[in-house]
This record gives C-alpha cells, sequence and structure tokens, in this order.
C-alpha cells in the first residue's frame, strides 16, 4: 500500500539546508544531486522534492528531473513552504512541471503545539488559511494536483479535517505521523479520524521524555519510539489502496510540550481526560528516561558528527520500516 521514499527534512545538515550563522545553511552539503543518490541507495519509491530546489532550475532541467525519476519508477512530490507565508505559484510550477500529483504544504510557523506563543496571530494565521485553501484547492484540482497540508504541530485532528472540507477536493492531507502529540493527542484517535483525508504520509518518529512541565519529543530512528506504525497502516489501509509516504526523522531540535502549563492551552478547543489520558498512555512507549541526555549532535554543538548521525538514522529508519513491512527492499542498494 505505502509507496515509500524520502524528503529532505530529517537530513538537513547533510544536504546543505541547516547550518550555524547566516545565512543559516550548511555550504558543503549535497543538495538535490545528493538527496538523489541517497533515496536510489536506499530504494525510495517516492522523493518529495524541496521547492526552492526547484525553483533554482530551468523549465527545461525539470523536466530532465521529472524523466530521471521516471526512468527509476520513483514518484515525485513537491514539497512547498508554510500556506500562511505568500502564494503558492512556485510550488505549482513545480508540480506541473513535474507530472506531480502531490503538493506538501505545512500551515503555520508554530511549533510544539504552543498557539500560546503565536499570540493574536494566531486567530490571524487560521484567516490567512482559509482565504489560501478557498483560493489554491479548486485550482490544485482544476490542475490535477492535490494541496496535501500537513500536521506540522499546530493544528489538531477534527480542524484539519474541517481545513480540507473548506478546500473541497483538491484539498487532502500529509499525515506526519510524530505531530499527533505535539497537540496532545494519541497517534490512533488522530490517525482514525484524518484517514479518509490522507494524501501523503511523513513516516516520523519520537522518543518521548517526560518533564515538569510535559514532555520533550526528541528525535530517533524511525520505528524505535512510540509511534505505532502497524497500526497505523492498518486504520490507513481501511480507506486507501495506494498512498506514498516518505522517513523523516525528527528536526535536530529536540520539540518540547508544555501541556502541562496553563498557558500553553490557549487556543484550544476542550478535550477530555479520557482523550488526553489516550495521548500519555501512548507516549509512554519506548519512553526516554527523565534523565538522559536528550540533545543531538547539534544541539551539543559537535558539527563534525552531524552528517553520520543523519545518515545513520536514515539507513536505521529504513530497515525498521522494511522489518515492518511498511517498506519493500527491491531495489535498494
Amino acid at each position: 500500500m505505502l509507496r515509500v521514499g524520502l524528503n529532505p527534512y530529517g537530513l538537513t545538515y547533510h544536504l546543505g539546508l541547516q547550518g550555524r550563522g547566516t545565512p543559516r545553511a550548511n555550504p558543503q552539503g549535497t543538495g538535490l544531486e545528493g538527496f538523489l543518490v541517497l533515496g536510489i541507495e536506499l530504494g525510495a519509491k517516492a522523493l518529495e522534492i524541496y521547492e526552492p530546489w526547484l525553483t533554482e532550475l530551468s523549465d527545461d532541467d525539470v523536466v530532465g528531473l521529472r524523466e530521471r525519476l521516471a526512468s527509476l519508477d520513483i514518484i515525485p512530490i513537491v514539497s512547498g513552504g508554510l500556506l500562511v507565508a505568500g502564494p503558492l505559484d512556485n510550488a505549482f510550477r513545480a508540480a506541473r512541471l513535474l507530472q506531480a500529483r502531490i503538493i506538501r504544504t505545512a500551515l503555520t510557523p508554530i511549533l510544539c503545539g504552543d498557539r500560546n506563543a503565536a499570540g493574536e496571530k494566531w486567530g490571524e494565521y487560521n484567516a490567512k488559511i482559509r482565504s489560501a485553501l478557498k483560493e489554491w484547492g479548486p485550482r490544485a484540482a482544476a490542475e490535477g494536483h492535490t494541496l496535501a497540508i500537513e500536521n506540522h504541530q499546530d493544528f489538531g485532528s477534527a480542524e484539519l479535517v474541517a481545513f480540507c472540507e473548506l478546500g473541497g477536493p483538491g484539498v487532502g492531507l500529509t499525515f506526519d505521523t510524530g505531530n499527533t502529540f505535539p497537540v496532545a493527542e494519541a497517534p490512533l484517535d488522530f490517525t482514525r479520524r484524518i484517514a479518509p483525508y490522507v494524501r501523503h504520509v511523513h513516516l516520523k518518529d519520537y522518543r518521548v521524555q517526560f518533564t515538569v512541565e510535559g514532555y520533550r519529543l526528541v528525535r530517533c530512528a524511525i520505528g524505535d519510539g512510540a509511534v505505532p506504525f502497524r497500526e497505523m497502516k492498518a486504520i490507513l489501509a481501511e480507506h486507501h489502496k495506494d498512498l506514498t509516504a516518505v522517513l523523516e526523522p525528527g528536526a535536530l531540535e529536540a520539540r518540547h510540550v508544555r501541556l502541562l502549563t496553563d498557558d500553553w492551552w490557549n487556543g484550544y478547543p476542550e478535550k477530555s481526560a479520557r482523550e488526553l489520558a489516550a495521548c500519555l498512555a501512548a507516549a509512554q512507549t519506548n519512553r526516554l528516561p527523565e534523565d538522559a541526555d536528550f540533545r543531538t549532535p547539534w544541539e551539543r554543538g559537535d558539527d563534525a558528527a552531524l552528517v553520520s548521525y543523519e545518515l545513520d538514522m536514515i539507513r536505521r529508519s529504513a530497515a525498521n520500516m522494511r522489518s515492518l513491512g511498511l517498506m519493500t527492499v527491491e531495489n535498494a542498494a
């Protein structure tokens, strides 16, 4: 059911998307070509391609990339930026040239479920999203694409379903499997609610470390953490015969979800005790001890270790997904 490959966000240092200083990029990163090489090594059946890479290419070069991917039987997906940041013309241009069905976009810059940090902007974000979906959803449908909005640590499952219904048939979901915990929802409850609207999947996992204020979500190889992948796959299979999915270990910075503080809940609808208990119970799986060092090499300032850290983790993630039957071994180097 899942045609699994890669996206660049678990490899940001290796690929050059993240570095220190200004601009915040790693000049030694391998970029698009390095991304393609790694995808081929792992036997990727789908690649979610960072849209700024494609903006830098001519139309002919993007068409050439499409032909290269087709020869490898790899499905292209366009990975755009934030919906609240402005027009999606570049992402639509890339999708047209790549003949990509899915345009993935996140919604807001909010992380860790912390709507309170946005203040008055939270209401502005909601208004911008509704307006954008009314504009770009019909255009996506007319041009043969799906605008697949991601649960990017900001919105809950019911809110995302409402956005899909507002945008019409041209809008679906990119389901990030690790991002139910940041909005205090249990993975399987979240999956059941959104499953009919899912069009693309980010396979992400976290080890959870409980704190006085809530919990940290700590990057780990996909399959080593708290996310119940087999059960999620079974729920999605009830609604879909075929989906693309990509491996995405978490960010190089831990996400601290401070849901035990009163202010964190500002902007959220009421949640039952039973729903919250289900989330906290799910977060116990493979939990990280409270006294464990949660820091990645990036957080420790050990940049020399970052490339091997990212590559080792993505390779272990692929191996874990194969062992769970979520990723095929054919064509893997």
